[in-house]
């Protein structure tokens, strides 16, 4: 007689939860914290009919980001968000988020050598001067503005064009398709159409540097002969989107969330060594990148349940970030909490490569603009940010800010 993996009493299932409390922009949805009391990973319905499971604890979400007996390769997954279309196609060459081993594996191990701590800690001369640049335009400028136009989109922006070599005079159209790439209101095909623009000029950029090498990592890569141009464009579009989206939000995001707690921003204005400590709090806080997606290629057992081969699994990351049973009182922001062990950037193989240099650039950013204007504040009523909840990464549209004058 075969054994059976041992289950615990299944909960009846549920729908994603999406609608975050009001008034609380920076919480997840309360129901995913009631969620995950009850059963840490529990049977979810989708969208198109299909049974899969929900994520919440974060003991069951690291493990199953660890485990390769999940796969990310999109053309797999049933997609929780309503709306969406019932599949996907699979990930244009170059996508590192919606593949596995061995192609996977591959393209990490030509780019894990150039985004090192050490080489992205190098960098830090250079983002300082970015910063400075974009705060000196501040400062002329006046108050109020918008900070997501004037410093948060920015300065993650120019470091992700100058790190890949990418002409600074392409950025605004980089943004732009980006922006509708990561949008869950726009169709399928402006997506798609956005894509290949974006896809179409670093092909162009790409087939200059096999000509011309460059001193950058689209031409170092170019120089290697490892990668064929249509990989080349499509890592670097890869690249791109993730450097300028995901950086951008958590600069926007974590302004407004340190302006709505005074006493966190005076502790990281009184004390700029602590910026370390809340780069990772801010990440796990906020966890702008709220969800993940993974599919079992076999049977599989998590936290005492029986995933079976094909089944989907939503990883609620929020709900993980805020999980007690990992972090003290987690609905807290603690900028002197050690926030070790966050899921903002992801676990396991598919962890963000980018993660150094965001980290650089939040390092430098955040305690630059509480230092440079000490009275920053909101320049309208928390309820009138305009949050951006139709994407794959949380944030805000505009964050209007304002200070006195010296």
């Amino acid at each position: 007689m075969r054994n059976e993996p041992p289950t615990t009493p299944t909960a009846p299932v549920t729908d994603l939860p999406l609608t975050r409390p009001t008034g609380c922009p920076f919480d997840p949805p309360a129901e995913l914290a009631r969620l995950r009391e009850e059963q840490p990973l529990r049977r979810m319905r989708y969208p198109d009919g299909h049974e899969g499971w929900l994520a919440t604890g974060h003991s069951a979400v690291r493990a199953i980001l660890a485990d390769q007996r999940f796969s990310s390769r999109y053309e797999l997954m049933h997609l929780p968000i309503p709306g969406a279309p019932p599949s996907l196609p699979p990930a244009p060459v170059g996508d590192l988020t919606g593949i596995d081993a061995p192609e996977h594996t591959r393209y990490r191990r030509l780019l894990m050598g150039r985004f090192t701590v050490r080489r992205m800690r190098e960098l830090t001369a250079r983002v300082e001067e970015i910063t400075a640049e974009h705060l000196d335009a501040m400062e002329r400028r006046g108050g109020p503005l918008d900070l997501v136009e004037a410093f948060a989109q920015p300065v993650p922006a120019l470091m992700i064009c100058e790190l890949l070599g990418v002409p600074s005079a392409d950025r605004d159209v980089f943004q732009r398709h980006t922006a509708i790439v990561t949008d869950h209101n726009v169709t399928q095909e402006e997506r798609t159409a956005a894509y290949l623009a974006i896809q179409e000029i670093l092909h162009e950029l790409v087939v200059a540097k096999r000509d011309r090498p460059t001193d950058d990592l689209l031409g170092d890569l170019a120089r290697s002969g490892e990668l064929s141009d249509e990989e080349l464009a499509g890592i670097g579009t890869f690249l791109l989107g993730a450097g300028l989206d995901t950086t951008a939000n958590m600069l926007a995001l974590g302004t407004f969330a340190l302006l709505s707690h005074p006493e966190q921003l005076a502790a990281l204005r009184g004390d700029p060594e602590l910026a370390d400590r809340a780069v990772e709090e801010l990440m796990r806080y906020l966890s702008i990148a709220d969800m993940g997606l993974r599919a079992a290629l076999e049977d599989v057992e998590v936290a005492g349940q029986l995933i079976r081969a094909g089944e989907s699994v939503t990883l609620s990351l929020q709900a993980a970030n805020r999980d007690p049973a990992r972090f003290p009182a987690p609905d807290t922001l603690d900028l002197r909490r050690k926030a070790t062990g966050h899921l903002g950037f992801g676990h396991g193989s598919h962890q963000c490569l980018g993660q150094q240099l965001a980290r650089v650039e939040m390092r430098v950013a955040f305690p630059a603009l509480l230092t440079r204007f000490p009275t920053l504040r909101l320049a309208v009523p928390p309820e009138d940010v305009p949050l951006r909840t139709a994407s794959n990464i949380y944030g805000v549209h505009r964050l209007p800010v304002t200070w006195d004058k010296a």
